[in-house]
């Protein structure tokens, strides 16, 4: 599914269509703020909720990723629990990168198995629960901060600085899972992810908004020893913001002679494949994905198709040491 252009205007300038679903977007914020009445289960050891307030991704799992190597670097023994979105396993279970695919439990998962100990559980609790069962000090909650079956020692939300909060409205009149105040009114601190420019345009939209410590990241392509520059890559991506893999792309010095946008987790069929090799050999050009991607890629294409890997770079991580120092971690 493609967000809606709309989601993402100015608050300023709304629109009719957000108007007139401007309704729904109320149903919804009130229906979110009765299930946060819930009580949920409150855990041995800490657990740190990284979320959103907007439909679609921000940056999640690069800042999950970061967390993980921030909290190993600190001496702690950090497990994920993930609710495992497009898989169809149930969970609690922990996920085995050679054992289990995408198809199963979800392509997030799978690529955070490679960094630490990732469970997957429709039911967060029971995945807190088996976390701590096996040994786990301190737990990074992939999403869920509108969810309330497991209360959380410190909630981190994460931004897209250039998309921001979109029209300032709950679903489907925008991209909001909560109104904007409501959901900062809950979380401990803001990561805004993006280059200086988007930054710049976070804080003059919504920077007078903010009540907690902010950190700001980018996005950084991981050294891996490939030379992008001059190379014709025909790239494909299913995230929340393919156009932002094909900058990237560009900025690195590749020539993207398409970029094919799929929707975010979207199934990577043999025909979809073997249509963009075909296009990619007539342009003399190489196939290029996300590393999301790469995680759904059926076993005979992954050798076919490079990828890109990204990495989250924080200006100034003392907000988060300061709150991780708090919680004894």
């Amino acid at each position: 599914m493609r967000a809606p252009g709309f989601w993402w205007r100015a608050p300023d300038r709304p629109g009719l269509l957000p108007r007139l679903l401007a309704p729904l977007g109320w149903l919804y914020a009130a229906a979110t703020a009765r299930r946060l009445r819930q009580s949920g289960y409150v855990p041995r050891v800490p657990v740190i909720c990284v979320g959103n307030l907007t439909a679609g991704g921000a940056g999640k799992t690069p800042t999950v990723i970061a967390l993980v190597e921030r909290l190993v670097a600190r001496g702690r023994k950090v497990h994920v629990v993930s609710r495992g979105y497009g898989g169809r396993l149930e969970g609690p279970l922990r996920v085995e990168g050679a054992d289990h695919s995408a198809a199963e439990v979800g392509d997030e998962p799978l690529l955070l198995s490679a960094f630490a100990p990732v469970w997957v559980a429709k039911d967060r609790a029971a995945g807190v629960r088996a976390a701590e069962a096996a040994g786990a000090e301190v737990v990074l909650l992939d999403d869920g901060f509108q969810n309330p079956a497991v209360k959380a020692a410190l909630a981190l939300l994460v931004v897209d600085a250039a998309r921001g909060f979109g029209n300032g409205r709950c679903l489907p009149a925008g991209p909001l899972r909560e109104p904007v105040a409501t959901g900062l009114g809950r979380a401990d601190l803001v990561l805004t992810i993006g280059p200086p420019a988007a930054q710049a345009r976070f804080d003059a939209v919504w920077g007078d908004q903010l009540t907690v410590p902010r950190l700001c990241g980018q996005l950084q392509p991981l050294r891996m020893g490939m030379d992008w520059q001059g190379t014709r890559v025909l790239a494909f991506a299913g995230i929340a913001d393919p156009a932002r893999f094909f900058t990237t792309l560009r900025a690195e010095g590749a020539e993207v002679v398409r970029g094919e946008p799929l929707n975010d987790h979207a199934t990577l069929s043999e025909a979809l494949l073997h249509r963009l090799e075909t296009e990619a050999a007539s342009a003399g050009a190489q196939l290029v994905t996300t590393e999301k991607d790469a995680a759904r890629l059926p076993p005979s294409w992954r050798a076919k198709v490079l990828t890109l890997v990204v990495r989250l770079e924080v200006q100034d991580w003392s907000p988060m040491d300061f709150a991780l120092d708090r919680l004894g971690l």
